[in-house]
């Protein structure tokens, strides 16, 4: 069966682009994707695939049973955009001012709507049942995944699988990683209140300015000296505002920044560890402050049998030129969430557009994949789905290969 859906997938590559492009021309923002959920919502129940809607807020559940016992399984795909200008001068060029799909989720609607549709075309070969889960607000903490989990997504799923095409990683590359392989992504805020006055009176000043650009210099030992080598973690502040005229010193400032890492222990002693030295130099400069630490995604952790399969599976797709360990991914991703309730793997797929002069990082404004990865990735997850239904399969329940 499997390489007879191969061959069904490879006669609706050009679906799957025109369902991209569709979406890339249409974005809409985390918790704001209603146009997009009903767009998913219709083409299930066009082709008579039973679809919840509204799960978690915006997210959708569609359900395709196998004729054959066996386990649950889910696949997921995310569907928000992103608050950026689209740059590129293509024909499916976002049509939204503002908003576009910076990071490849539109591809991976595309590639889960199609493969879902051609799984349910082999539901009388099928073992057990596929939960195709679309999820809003990826980009935005708190996220889709977690309240989409709250309201049942994954009720009765033995096992998910998830994929992220890979802009920078050259096409035919399927890269994974056991254990940890995308950080925990937290935010802070920092609110530095001193006392100003005239420029040319700083004597007479508590200048917020100096004591904030104190502060960033001295948030960098927290890494380079007070975590471990060993133990991956980033520090950034991102935004430093005191807006005043030039000859006025500032009486406040406001810091905001993030805080990555893969350790439990180490996530909380940054938190710790970023409000000490806040009060130091607060202590120093004479000002006072407020403090907000924000948890956001946990780390992404993949379990070891799943990702196993899933290597094993890519091996066998002839689109699949290498299989790659990749290094320590210290972007975050609410995928975590799934992990932490069922085991699965998440991996990359490489993406990169063929013959261009630069190959542009996700977020940015002439962000775009190239489209033939979304054969591979829903190759992928098709082989990963039967070959863990077949490694599962009660004794004697075989699908027809």
């Amino acid at each position: 069966m499997l390489s007879e859906l191969y061959q069904k997938l490879e006669q609706r590559w050009g679906e799957m682009v025109e369902i991209r492009r569709h979406l890339h021309k249409h974005p809409e923002l985390s918790f704001q994707e209603k146009n997009t959920a009903k767009y998913i919502a219709e083409y299930y129940r066009d082709i008579g695939i039973d679809v919840r809607e509204n799960v978690g807020g915006n997210g959708l559940i569609a359900t395709i049973k196998g004729r054959l016992p066996g386990k649950t399984v889910g696949l997921r795909a995310d569907f928000d955009a992103l608050p950026i200008q689209d740059e590129k001068d293509v024909e499916y060029k976002s049509t939204v001012p503002g908003v576009m799909h910076a990071c490849g989720h539109d591809g991976h609607t595309a590639t889960l709507l199609v493969l879902g549709k051609t799984l349910n075309e082999y539901r009388n070969q099928l073992q057990g049942t596929i939960k195709l889960i679309h999820q809003h607000a990826e980009e935005y903490a708190p996220g889709g995944a977690k309240p989409m989990i709250e309201d049942g997504c994954l009720e009765g799923i033995d096992v998910i699988f998830g994929t992220h095409l890979w802009a920078t990683e050259k096409l035919g590359k399927i890269l994974f990683r056991t254990g940890p392989i995308m950080a925990a992504a937290d935010r802070f805020e920092v609110v530095i209140k001193g006392s100003g006055g005239h420029g040319a009176q700083p004597h007479k000043t508590k200048d917020a300015i100096v004591a904030g650009a104190q502060l960033i210099t001295d948030l960098q030992q927290i890494v380079s000296r007070r975590v471990n080598p060993i133990d991956p973690a980033v520090v950034t502040v991102g935004s430093f505002v005191a807006d005043n005229a030039f000859n006025v010193i500032a009486d406040s400032a406001k810091l905001i920044g993030t805080v990555r890492t893969f350790n439990p222990e180490v996530r909380d002693f940054i938190e710790t560890e970023i409000e000490q030295i806040i009060k130091g130099v607060a202590l120093s400069f004479g000002c006072e402050y407020e403090y907000r630490f924000e948890r956001g995604y946990p780390a992404v952790v993949n379990h070891s049998e799943e990702t196993q399969l899933l290597i094993e599976s890519a091996a066998e797709i002839d689109e699949v030129h290498s299989v790659e360990e990749i290094e320590l991914q210290m972007g975050g991703e609410d995928f975590a969430y799934y992990l932490e309730r069922v085991k699965g793997t998440f991996f990359f797929t490489g993406a990169a557009p063929e013959n261009a002069d630069t190959l542009y990082p996700h977020h940015h404004p002439r962000f775009d994949i190239n489209e033939k990865a979304l054969l591979i990735a829903a190759k992928t997850l098709a082989s990963a789905t039967l070959h863990y239904q077949k490694k599962h399969a009660e004794p004697g329940i075989t699908a027809r290969r």
